[in-house]
């Protein structure tokens, strides 16, 4: 990739885990962003970064006419629901349009060339068309709300850290992306741009610990490097298959503009 590369390969034997995680984590609240922006039957929809395709198949099951796209479609089921194209948004061309939405979740923030390709899907959309992004800000801390000990909330907190601060940046990744697309939204010439920020907590077992998780297994090099012991990671595995650990989910921007 020029400027980054794609820290959770949709290869890898934990990328279904992430999806699903993603999928039960964030799917209903996208949606109703959609929705409470006006999508109706019939509109065509540009899915970008599609992965498990589970937002794709919601906004089909409303009516919609979507094309879902991905650097790597292996995990988009054929079905007929909607269309799929193999796509990489940093050399290829905004697929044809005009768009009424264009949506993109967790994806943006990975690409170096972000505000250039912002700019390119605005100038893509139908006029009326809404663009939404929705990326994590990862600067924030305080990811812990419980655990057993004190000292399982310091390796919690440390592994956090060399995530967001070490590992992710080293693929390209900018954890302050997300609180500056509004106004990119705004630069781009898109209007009623409107920012919500979501997050809740997740006790361990539940999609948004096991999320952590599969950050771990995927990157488990990674956090070695950045400085993080075997025995620390094994720890922070555990605890996010116990119910007495508590984590507060990244904070997600969820950012629409409209044409």
């Amino acid at each position: 990739m020029t400027g980054s590369r794609y820290a959770f390969d949709n290869d890898h034997n934990e990328s279904a885990n992430r999806h699903r995680h993603l999928a039960a984590m964030y799917d209903d609240f996208t949606l109703r962003r959609i929705t409470e922006l006006g999508l109706a039957a019939g509109r065509r929809c540009l899915e970008l970064g599609a992965g498990g395709g589970s937002v794709a198949a919601r906004l089909a099951g409303l009516g919609a006419k979507v094309l879902a796209t991905d650097l790597n479609v292996r995990h988009l089921p054929p079905d007929g629901r909607y269309d799929i194209l193999q796509h990489d948004l940093r050399r290829d061309p905004v697929p044809a349009g005009p768009w009424d939405l264009i949506h993109a979740r967790l994806l943006l923030l990975h690409l170096g060339s972000r505000a250039e390709i912002l700019t390119r899907l605005a100038a893509a959309l139908a006029p009326g068309g809404v663009l939404l992004i929705e990326d994590f800000e990862t600067t924030f801390r305080k990811g812990v709300l419980r655990a057993p000990t004190p000292a399982d909330a310091a390796i919690y907190d440390a592994y956090h850290e060399a995530l967001a601060e070490r590992v992710m940046p080293s693929f390209g990744n900018d954890p302050t992306w997300a609180g500056r697309v509004h106004a990119a939204m705004l630069d781009a010439g898109l209007t009623d741009v409107t920012t919500e920020v979501h997050a809740r907590s997740w006790p361990g077992g539940s999609a948004g610990a096991l999320l952590q998780a599969s950050n771990i297994v995927q990157q488990r090099a990674a956090l070695r490097d950045a400085g993080l012991a075997d025995a620390d990671l094994d720890r922070i595995l555990e605890l996010l298959n116990d119910p007495g650990m508590v984590v507060r989910g990244h904070l997600l921007y969820s950012t629409a503009g409209r044409a």
